[in-house]
């Protein structure tokens, strides 16, 4: 069983782009999820170079995590099941799901972890989140400044979440107070 063990950000600013290694292009959409935990998965990411890359992946709440959000600066720990699929059944899937959402993520080169940050396309813009996976929960990991506030088990902000009911859904009220602190 694979472990994805992450915590993530709101970004406030531009300051992450000094530190970006990469980018690509991500369509990603949603063929079961629910309020448990689970999500299965299609990802489509187009990188600037090579071919397009594809993948199947399902999620599930860690047996420790199950039905509850981390405490505060407490990583998000889940099971993770991901596979290579060929790119036009990723096509396929992605006609199919009922949710998805679109995005670039770019490579971060932070220490402490695996960094990237995902700048966000409408219906989800101006979203940008930052995520760290880590090898341990308890892992210590510097946080950077432009990581204006930490949204690690908020479940509103999953990608999940966001497909289904993307910010521009939200309340003016809901996303002033979201964005207010970026």
């Amino acid at each position: 069983m694979a472990l994805e063990i992450e915590r993530r950000f709101l970004v406030s600013g531009d300051q992450w782009r000094r530190h970006v290694q990469g980018a690509r292009e991500i369509r990603q959409g949603y063929l079961a999820s629910g309020n448990e935990g689970l999500t299965l998965r299609v990802r489509l990411a187009r990188p600037p170079v090579g071919s397009m890359e594809a993948f199947l992946t399902l999620k599930l709440p860690a047996a420790l995590d199950a039905g509850m959000a981390p405490p505060p600066g407490q990583a998000l720990t889940r099971q993770e099941y991901e596979y290579p699929i060929p790119a036009l059944d990723a096509e396929a899937l992605l006609e199919r799901s009922d949710h998805s959402l679109s995005k670039t993520r770019f490579g971060l080169d932070l220490p402490g972890g695996d960094w990237v940050l995902d700048v966000f396309e409408d219906p989800n813009a101006p979203l940008v989140v930052a995520e760290v996976e880590l090898e341990r929960a308890d892992q210590a990991v510097a946080i950077p400044a432009w990581c204006a506030t930490e949204i690690t088990g908020r479940r509103e902000l999953s990608n999940a979440s966001l497909a289904r009911r993307p910010l521009a859904l939200w309340s003016a009220a809901e996303r002033q107070a979201l964005l207010s602190g970026v």
